[in-house]
C-alpha cells in the first residue's frame, strides 16, 4: 500500500498519540484528534495500535468523536491490526452508517474466515442505509459466498456503483459474465465517480477484456494505469497476457491525449478560451478532457501565454489543472514554457506526481535537445509512469540512451517495454497520435 501521504502531517507517533488520546477540554488550539488518528496509520506499532483502540472504545456522541472514532477504525484496518478485530467487529452494529462502513471495509483489510463475522455482514445488505458497496465488496474480498442471494437484489440498483460492485461480485462468485458487459458500459457513465469505482471491479474480477475500454475511459490516468498495471501482472502471471497485449494501452494512458479518449461530455456551443481554461479545474477529468480538445482545436495560436499566466497565478497549487496544463504547453509546442516543464519534472510533492510523468512528454513534444540531460535524470526515480514517459520522449529527442539504463531496471514494466522496443525496433513514439492530424480534425 502506498503510503506516502500518511506522514504528511508534522507530527512524531508519540504526539499524535497524546493528541489522541485527549478530551475535547484538553485539545489545544493547533490539535486536531482526527490527523492524529489518521497520521497514526504510518506507525505499525503497539502503542499506536492501542491508542486507535481506545479511541474506537470512545463513544462519546459528538459529531467531531464520531468522526474520529471512524478515522480511528480506519487507521486499524490500514494496520491490519488483528487483535482489534473483535472490538472493530462490535462496531457492525452502530447507529451511524459511516461506522459500520469503516468497520467493514477494516473488517476486509485484517482479514478473517469467522462465519460468524461474516454472516453479520451479509445481514447489512438486508439493513436500510448502508454503504452496500463497501459491504458487497468485503464479502467478496473475504469470499463469502453464502452471501450471493442477498448480493443479487443489488444488480439493478440506482446507484451504478453498488450495481456494478454486485454484478462483479456475481461473476467472481459463479463464473457467469454475462452481466460484464454492463460494468464495462459503467466507463463511459456521465458521473465521474461512477467511471472510477467500476474501474477497480473490473480490476477485481481480472476482467482482462476490459483494458482497451479502461485505456479511453475520461479519468484521470492515475486510475487508468492502476487498473491496467493491475491487471497485466495478474494476467501475465497466469500466462494469460503478454506484454504486447497491454503495451499499446499504457502507451496511449500515458502520453493522455483527449483524442485517444471517449469523451462523456460535449459543449452545446464552443466556448470561450478563459471558460475552457477554467474548465481544467474541475475535479471531473472528463471535463478536462473536452476543455483541452477545445483548447487545442479552438485556440492553438494564443493559448500558449494565457496557460503559463494561469500556472503562474493560480494552477501550480492546483495538480489536476496543472497537469492538464503542462501537457496543453507541450502539445502546443509552446517553447516560452521551457522553464515551467523543467520545474514540473522536478517537482517532488507527491500530489504533482502526474504533472511529472505529463511535464516528460511535453519536453518530448516540445523538441528541444537541451532536454535529454533532465528527462535522463528521470530514470533514477522508483515512478515507473515517469520513466515509462521519459523513454518515449527520450526517443523522440534522438537519443537512446535511456533504453541503456532502463534494461536493468527494478520495475517490470520499464523491462518489459525495453525488452519489446529491442525486439521489434520499432520507434515507441511512433505509437503517438500524430498531432497535425488532431489540427485538422473538425469532429
Amino acid at each position: 500500500m502506498d503510503k506516502r501521504f500518511f506522514k504528511l502531517f508534522n507530527l512524531t507517533e508519540e504526539e499524535a498519540i497524546a493528541i489522541l488520546d485527549k478530551s475535547p477540554g484538553q485539545l489545544g488550539e493547533n490539535d486536531s484528534r482526527y490527523i492524529a488518528a489518521s497520521h497514526l496509520a504510518g506507525f505499525p506499532t503497539e502503542a499506536s495500535i492501542s491508542s486507535l483502540m481506545r479511541a474506537v472504545k470512545n463513544t462519546e456522541s459528538s459529531l467531531e468523536n464520531r468522526i474520529v472514532r471512524r478515522k480511528s477504525i480506519e487507521s486499524l484496518g490500514h494496520l491490519k491490526a488483528r487483535q482489534a478485530l473483535l472490538l472493530i467487529c462490535g462496531c457492525l452494529a452502530d447507529d451511524d452508517c459511516y461506522t459500520v462502513e469503516n468497520a467493514v471495509w477494516a473488517i476486509g483489510e485484517i482479514g478473517t474466515r469467522d462465519t460468524n463475522i461474516l454472516e453479520e455482514i451479509a445481514k447489512l445488505l438486508d439493513k436500510p442505509e448502508q454503504i452496500y458497496r463497501v459491504i458487497i465488496h468485503t464479502l467478496a474480498k473475504l469470499e463469502y459466498k453464502p452471501a450471493l442471494y442477498r448480493i443479487l437484489q443489488f444488480i439493478e440498483h440506482d446507484d451504478k456503483t453498488i450495481a456494478s460492485a454486485a454484478i462483479a461480485t456475481i461473476y467472481r462468485f459463479t463464473g457467469n459474465n454475462s452481466s460484464m458487459p454492463q460494468v464495462v458500459d459503467f466507463l463511459q457513465n456521465p458521473k465521474v465517480y461512477v467511471r472510477r469505482l467500476c474501474i477497480q471491479d473490473l480490476v477485481n474480477v481480472n476482467y482482462y477484456s476490459a483494458i482497451p475500454e479502461i485505456a479511453i475511459c475520461s479519468v484521470s490516468p492515475v486510475f487508468r494505469l492502476r487498473g491496467i498495471r493491475m491487471l497485466a501482472e495478474v494476467g501475465i502471471a497466469d500466462g494469460v497476457l503478454a506484454f504486447m497485449d497491454v503495451e499499446p494501452y499504457l502507451d496511449k494512458v500515458i502520453f493522455d491525449h483527449p483524442q485517444d479518449l471517449n469523451l462523456v461530455h460535449e459543449y452545446d456551443t464552443t466556448p470561450t478560451l478563459e471558460f475552457s481554461i477554467r474548465e481544467l479545474y474541475e475535479t471531473d477529468f472528463g471535463r478536462c478532457y473536452l476543455a483541452t480538445q477545445t483548447i487545442l482545436k479552438n485556440y492553438r495560436n494564443i493559448a500558449g501565454e494565457a496557460l503559463i499566466m494561469a500556472c503562474t497565478k493560480e494552477a501550480y497549487n492546483d495538480y489536476g489543472a496543472h497537469y492538464h496544463i503542462v501537457k496543453l504547453l507541450g502539445w502546443l509546442k509552446y517553447t516560452p514554457a521551457y522553464p515551467i516543464l523543467i520545474e514540473a519534472l522536478y517537482n517532488q510533492e507527491p500530489q504533482f506526481q502526474k504533472s511529472r510523468t505529463a511535464a516528460a512528454i511535453a519536453l518530448g513534444e516540445l523538441g528541444q535537445k537541451q532536454a535529454i540531460s533532465k528527462l535522463k535524470d528521470c530514470m533514477e526515480t522508483t515512478i515507473w509512469e515517469l520513466k515509462y514517459a521519459a523513454l518515449i520522449s527520450l526517443e523522440k529527442l534522438g537519443s537512446n540512451s535511456g533504453w541503456e539504463m532502463a534494461a536493468n531496471d527494478q520495475d517490470w514494466i520499464i523491462q518489459a517495454k525495453v525488452a519489446r522496443q529491442r525486439a521489434t525496433g520499432k520507434p515507441i513514439h511512433n505509437l503517438m497520435i500524430n498531432n497535425s492530424e488532431f489540427e485538422n480534425d473538425s469532429r
